[in-house]
């Protein structure tokens, strides 16, 4: 292996951005001379190297555009703190075809049982899987959606809308909503409709909604929507947060 055809192969890929096969050639050109690999071999070995790399950039950077408040995963999740959850129904849920199929998955339950992990977590498994993502609170897409309509900008946000394969609204419910908040909400709602997914968290069942948008036949028009087809999960075990804070307790 002559270095100095070694170094502009190399130039050749970096000009090319090919960085994960121009980092991996000494190696795995010498391991071939080792172990008389074909050129072929050699071949196959960088390009999924290339393409493992090219895969993980693409997903970090989905990670990064959807806005995840923090890094939750699946493999972090206690489910024995909640024994009515079902952990293969949630490990099936992050293959994604609710979201290929366009469903969406709505969890209730009280506040610190886990719906915030387990929404993030499914979120970030969508990306790995090249959906896209966005993550919000109910408030801050609500502020988001109020600014663009006193701005003049709401037509403009809406074919945003559109392009997330999956959007994640956290915390819906903990804030009542005012007239124009709940009718903006509800077209958020209604534009998405069947055009894809949603993850929905909330400490209301459907009945107490109306307390949340104030108009009993806005509420009902919204839920027909929301959960058609909809994936509905109850996590009402021990507390997540309350058990991860003793468990805190115990090992300090």
């Amino acid at each position: 292996m002559n270095p100095a055809d070694l170094g502009v192969v190399q130039a050749y890929l970096k000009d090319l951005r090919l960085p994960a096969i121009a980092r991996m050639l000494p190696d795995t050109l010498r391991d071939a001379e080792q172990h008389g690999r074909s050129p072929l071999d050699v071949l196959r070995v960088l390009l999924e190297a290339e393409l493992e790399q090219r895969q993980k950039n693409q997903s970090q950077r989905r990670i990064q555009a959807a806005k995840f408040p923090y890094a939750k995963g699946l493999e972090t999740f206690d489910f024995t703190a909640n024994p009515d959850l079902k952990k293969s129904q949630i490990f099936t849920l992050a293959q994604g075809d609710y979201i290929r199929q366009r469903r969406s998955v709505i969890f209730l339950g009280n506040s610190g049982r886990g719906k915030t992990h387990l929404a993030i977590a499914l979120g970030r498994e969508a990306c790995y899987r090249g959906f896209k993502v966005r993550f919000y609170t109910a408030a801050g897409l609500v502020n988001e959606l109020v600014t663009a309509q006193n701005d003049q900008q709401l037509m403009k946000f809406e074919t945003r809308w559109l392009k997330w394969d999956l959007v994640i609204i956290d915390e819906l419910g903990y804030i009542p909503l005012r007239k124009l908040e709940a009718e903006l909400l509800f077209q958020f709602f209604s534009l998405r409709y069947e055009r894809g997914s949603f993850i929905v968290t909330t400490n209301l069942n459907f009945d107490r909604w109306s307390d949340v948008f104030g108009d009993a036949q806005l509420t009902a028009a919204l839920l027909d929507r929301l959960t058609h087809k909809a994936v509905i999960i109850t996590t009402n075990g021990e507390s997540y947060r309350f058990r991860e804070s003793m468990k805190a307790q115990t090992t300090d």
